[in-house]
């Protein structure tokens, strides 16, 4: 078997190895993220060159957002198989395979025909794209907080989430960046003719730059000691998980909804509609969603080094709170007050950022044996359900309740706040030695 590995130090501190290891899959997550989002900023693009024409402008953007849900549908899917081979065979492989299967798909879609070169099929081969590309973020996102949070001291797994969560959303920055400039250097015609292949064959790119930027990485000193000392599963992995951790499922689900309205609602779908509101437009819009996105990757890093000081309830409760009421401020007053836009939307950012808790919740809840594929399943499925359908329901809200994103995202705060208190009561109980668990 070889030199035997010395047992993880969880008391040391960060060394440089640690911060090139959450650098690089930092790196590699905003490219791969990259691939997964640029989507969302051309959909209304998408929708007019993948479906008939002269439809109604609901109906184009109903099925523009359908094909958005397939990918996370198919997200649970891909996050399994993956997982599965991650818990029995090691972190690094998957986190490498997940990025190669997204980059392809990714790059294929900037070469697909359209509507008018083939009809019905040209929607039909988009969806089976984003499915693919599902799958793929399915495997990425668990593997990579599994992945960093088992290379850094116990003490310092908020950090190392932290960090990596602000990398994933910095591959939102990135799309929003290539937008803007796309749609400051083409015109709409030009941009519906053929421009919008650029951002796709680009997205291809990146993620075969993230594919060898990987190949630095080294497997989890955790996941090399369960391996030496014989105590990975014999059993499926999927299995350990229903059968004993339905309670941490349950936790790591509740609090993936929070996440999805974060991402989704306010940084994905937010831009889309403050450009339509007077005094704004679009190309404004995408500035200050830039902006706020940076701000939620300063809000990620600081919310996960939060954890790792005061432990993963009070981190929570807090940061949802603020959540609450900056999201309450920016929507309730930006319609009549559009030069609120900047500083209101980076604020909001800024506190989007608890969602860097979540990871830090959910690697703490599973065991090592079962952890990619506990932590996997749940967040998966939960972000199939919510993630997948939150655009469609808040649009048809929206037909209703002009405040629909604000109210939708003050519930899901207002659920974190609980999660939170909840967290903090189960500390309290636990054992005496300090290990801050939850």
């Amino acid at each position: 078997m070889g030199q035997t590995t010395m047992p993880f130090d969880h008391t040391r501190p960060l060394n440089r190895g640690d911060y090139r290891t959450l650098a690089l899959a930092a790196l590699g997550g905003t490219l791969e993220f990259y691939d997964f989002v640029i989507y969302v900023f051309f959909a209304a693009i998408m929708g007019h060159v993948f479906f008939p024409p002269h439809s109604p402008e609901w109906l184009v953007q109903l099925q523009t957002y359908g094909i958005f849900a397939a990918g996370y549908l198919a997200r649970p899917l891909g996050g399994i198989v993956m997982a599965h081979f991650g818990d029995l065979h090691g972190r690094k492989r998957m986190f490498t395979l997940s990025i190669l299967l997204m980059a392809l798909p990714t790059f294929i879609m900037g070469l697909l025909p359209t509507y008018a070169d083939i009809g019905i099929w040209a929607p039909v081969l988009l969806l089976a794209l984003r499915v693919l590309q599902g799958a793929a973020i399915g495997g990425e996102i668990p593997g990579a907080w599994v992945f960093v949070s088992e290379h850094v001291p116990a003490r310092r797994v908020g950090f190392a989430c932290g960090t990596l969560t602000a990398g994933l959303t910095l591959g939102i920055l990135l799309g929003s960046l290539v937008a803007s400039a796309m749609h400051a250097r083409f015109s709409e015609a030009e941009l519906v003719a053929r421009a919008w292949r650029i951002p796709f064959l680009l997205g291809g790119v990146f993620g075969l730059l993230a594919v060898y930027l990987r190949g630095y990485l080294q497997e989890t000193p955790i996941f090399k000691e369960l391996a030496e000392q014989r105590a990975l599963l014999a059993e499926w992995p999927m299995k350990r998980v229903l059968a004993s951790h339905r309670g941490a499922m349950l936790l790591s689900m509740l609090a993936t909804w929070l996440l999805t309205g974060g991402i989704v609602v306010v940084i994905l779908m937010t831009p889309s509609l403050l450009g339509k509101l007077p005094g704004i437009g679009a190309e404004k819009a995408l500035l200050a969603n830039s902006l706020a996105v940076v701000c939620l990757s300063i809000g990620c890093v600081l919310a996960g080094s939060l954890t790792d000081r005061f432990g993963n309830g009070p981190t929570l409760f807090a940061g949802s709170g603020f959540l609450l009421v900056a999201c309450y401020g920016f929507y309730s007053q930006i319609a009549a007050h559009p030069d609120w836009l900047f500083p209101g939307y980076a604020l909001l950012g800024l506190t989007v950022g608890v969602i860097a808790a979540v990871p830090c919740i959910m690697v703490r809840a599973f065991p090592a044996t079962v952890r990619f594929s506990g932590l996997s399943l749940s967040y998966n499925l939960a972000y199939a359900i919510f993630g997948g359908l939150t655009p469609m329901a808040v649009a048809l809200m929206l037909k209703s309740d002009p405040q629909a994103p604000a109210h939708y995202v003050e519930v899901l705060a207002l659920m974190g706040m609980v999660l939170g208190l909840a967290l903090c009561a189960r500390r309290r109980q636990a054992e005496p030695d300090g290990l801050k668990a939850t």
